[in-house]
């Protein structure tokens, strides 16, 4: 749960940071702060503690260090990041203490170090990085105080999820309901493909629109080696690591018809329109959906966490030392913005900003 919330959400009404500059702090929020010499012990941490570093990572989703021939060193992105999930925190467990008049148990402090040992390895699964140790002996080598701070964080974030009115709690029977309410979500899907030089796209749409069959109109015109198949390309189930994808690129699309409006793909290093056709779609059992199912409803929860938290942070008052950055609006809302940096190099090449893929679904 914390891990959604984390990455969520932030915000700042007045308090600028002058007011604080005095009392040489790294960060505050409406009024906690957190010392420059607690925030570097903190930093210090994450460079001599390899799996530390690789859990908490994952968890910002950034690399907070560059790795070194002695100890890690901490860039200034891995600063931005920690600053911003430490500060989101704190707003979190303030909100949960003063708003909802809460203060975590020790059953609750309990659970709530168990529960972000498990979203630690979760992290580390989900961004494919494999730690050093265990996520217990990752929370044991950070200072004291910190360790302290982000268990109580989780155990309100947690706590905060659980009342919001549009989550929905992941239970065995709350999990089985969601499924057999959106069972269409989770049908196998066979799939057909056409990739499109951008020269024939509208010979494509003509002859899309004079009924050609998805089979035909791939041979015609795709220039993917699924075209002397009629575009087949294949069918994939929930537990594919491909269906969400897949199951996104046909979105409504009925069975046996191209969309009329194609995507943009990278293929052999140009750019070419991707059209993907369902070809059948059947049930498939729950459990072999069940794993989507959950990952659908976490995607959920967090939209319903993001619209919270995002209210929460609009309302609070942010100090920062600007040698971590600036505070400012993102595309998710307010957020830590890394300090304005000339660049080390020349300007990234065009092969740099492209990744150049040779099949729609890899």
């Amino acid at each position: 749960m914390r891990r959604v919330i984390l990455v969520l959400v932030l915000a700042v009404v007045g308090a600028g940071w002058y007011g604080y500059s005095g009392s040489r702090i790294a960060f505050a929020v409406n009024g906690t702060s957190v010392s420059q010499s607690q925030f570097r012990a903190e930093l210090r941490a994450f460079e001599s503690n390899p799996g530390l570093f690789c859990y908490m990572s994952s968890l910002a989703n950034v690399a907070l260090a560059q790795r070194g021939a002695g100890n890690d060193t901490v860039t200034a992105a891995g600063e931005t990041a920690w600053a911003n999930l430490r500060v989101e925190g704190i707003a979190i467990n303030q909100y949960v203490a003063v708003a909802l008049k809460h203060h975590p148990s020790a059953a609750e402090l309990a659970s709530a170090t168990v529960s972000l040992e498990g979203e630690l390895s979760q992290a580390a699964a989900q961004t494919s990085n494999t730690c050093a140790g265990t996520p217990a002996q990752a929370l044991a080598a950070m200072p004291a105080e910190l360790r302290a701070a982000q268990i109580e964080d989780q155990a309100s974030s947690v706590y905060l999820v659980s009342k919001l009115n549009a989550t929905i709690p992941l239970t065995a029977t709350a999990i089985k309901a969601y499924y057999q309410s959106h069972q269409s979500r989770y049908d196998r899907l066979c799939v057909a493909v056409a990739v499109v030089s951008p020269a024939n796209v509208n010979a494509f749409g003509a002859s899309q629109a004079q009924g050609l069959s998805v089979a035909a109109l791939a041979k015609k015109y795709s220039v993917d080696k699924s075209a002397a198949q009629g575009g087949a390309y294949g069918c994939f189930t929930p537990a594919s690591s491909s269906y969400a994808s897949v199951r996104n690129d046909v979105g409504t699309t009925p069975v046996g018809h191209f969309p009329t409006t194609p995507q943009s793909i990278t293929y052999n290093g140009g750019t070419y329109a991707l059209y993907v056709a369902p070809t059948s779609k059947s049930p498939t059992p729950f459990a072999q959906a069940q794993g989507v199912v959950i990952s659908d409803i976490q995607a959920s929860n967090a939209t319903a966490a993001n619209s919270v938290k995002a209210s929460i942070l609009y309302a609070a008052a942010i100090a920062l030392d600007p040698a971590y950055g600036r505070w400012g609006l993102g595309s998710n809302g307010p957020t830590i913005f890394a300090p304005g940096l000339p660049p080390t190099s020349g300007p990234a090449t065009t092969a740099q900003l492209t990744t150049a893929s040779t099949t729609p679904y890899q």
